[in-house]
């Protein structure tokens, strides 16, 4: 038998870490903005800032007084900034490929991740291109199909061609379920990739059932409660959870309606459904005992490109039902966890909230297995899945 050198056994017994990267992170939204993307991004950059990884944030000044953060490993860079129309407290970041030059000039980054497309998006965008840096990026929100909603229909074929141009200057494309990655690619985009969505199951737990917030909502032993969350905006398709619930009420002597979040439809929903119970928006810790303490989860949307909720009520314990899209398709099976309806079906989707009110067993049932289909799905994973594609990328950039 060969001796081995005191060199190989160093090899052997301490195997070479990973490359620590220094990333440069660009979006239009960030804590303490509340929705899908700015809180799956916080919690991605936490996991790859805990895996040893430096991580420059650029994304626009939220406030007159918003001050940069830096600390060991984080460092934020604050661009200008206008507010969004009809979502005015999110922020669009205005163009800045000069200064995303110079800055990356001065430190240059091993890879640039742009999160959102908006005009900050495509300068950085462009001053990586400039700069012959790594890039790669998410696809977060379906804007091209939140058109209809808002009257502009027309500029769906636009959007699209814009976001296929922006994702395909990009060496790889994140998406978070097989359905979108399915549809990009059919419609043009290259390299896109799935990974999915964390969720955290130590906070979204049965555990944080509580009885007293459900009699607060005046819900007994046998009441059934139903639980919407979410922007209350016109993409979310509201109309069909108030028309599900209404259905139900007429084969359940007690079914509650709570909806937690806030939009530009929230006084028009509550005189339309004054026996609901309208809770406005509430924060992670509160949000964990509304869905554990319900007793299933109406998810109507047809416009998300996951759904975080989806994930956050199954950890919960609690049953979807949802149409079969987005995260939903991938991670709700039907009549197992949850129910799922062809997509666009508004009838199927009331017809069968009627059929499980009148069958409560089936709702307690899908309870008992809903948070295992969801357990493997912790930050820490999601986190070093995208650590290999980074270091993929950063190591196969074309100079």
């Amino acid at each position: 038998m060969t001796p081995l050198h005191s060199d190989q056994i160093l090899v052997e017994e301490y195997p070479a870490s990973t490359p620590s990267l220094r990333l440069s992170v660009v979006t239009e939204t960030w804590p303490p903005e509340i929705n899908g993307v700015s809180l799956t991004l916080s919690r991605l950059v936490q996991g790859l800032c805990a895996r040893n990884h430096q991580v420059q944030l650029i994304r626009p000044r939220q406030t007159r007084v918003d001050q940069a953060l830096s600390h060991t490993g984080f460092e934020e860079m604050l661009m200008r900034g206008m507010p969004i129309p009809r979502y005015p407290q999110l922020k669009l970041g205005l163009p800045g490929k000069r200064a995303l030059i110079q800055a990356w000039t001065l430190r240059r980054p091993d890879l640039v991740h742009i999160a959102t497309e908006g005009p900050l998006g495509w300068s950085a965008l462009q001053a990586a291109r400039h700069l012959r840096l790594p890039v790669t990026s998410d696809f977060r929100t379906n804007f091209h199909a939140y058109s209809q909603h808002y009257g502009v229909g027309w500029l769906r074929k636009p959007i699209v061609a814009y976001l296929r141009k922006f994702h395909n200057l990009t060496q790889l494309t994140m998406v978070p379920t097989q359905a979108l990655r399915a549809e990009l690619v059919e419609s043009g985009f290259e390299n896109v990739q799935v990974v999915a969505r964390g969720v955290d199951t130590q906070l979204f737990n049965p555990s944080r059932r509580s009885e007293a917030l459900r009699a607060s909502w005046g819900a007994e032993a046998h009441s059934l409660v139903l639980l919407v969350v979410g922007r209350l905006a016109a993409e979310k398709n509201l109309d069909v959870a108030l028309r599900a619930f209404e259905a139900m009420r007429s084969q359940h002597p007690d079914v509650k309606l709570v909806v937690v979040g806030d939009g530009p439809l929230r006084e028009s929903l509550r005189q339309r459904c004054p026996q609901g119970i309208f809770a406005g928006m509430r924060g992670h810790d509160e949000l964990a005992g509304y869905y554990a303490s319900a007793d299933m989860f109406l998810f109507p949307s047809l416009t998300e490109t996951f759904g975080n909720v989806t994930v956050e009520a199954l950890a919960s314990g609690l049953p979807v039902l949802a149409f079969n899209t987005a995260a939903a398709a991938d991670w709700v099976e039907h009549d197992g966890n949850g129910w799922l309806v062809a997509p666009n079906d508004d009838a199927a989707f009331v017809a069968v909230a009627a059929q499980l009110a009148a069958q409560p067993g089936r709702v307690a049932h899908a309870a008992l297995r809903a948070r295992s289909q969801v357990a493997q799905l912790d930050w820490q994973q999601i986190a070093r899945q995208v650590e290999s594609l980074f270091l993929h990328a950063a190591a196969n950039v074309t100079r």
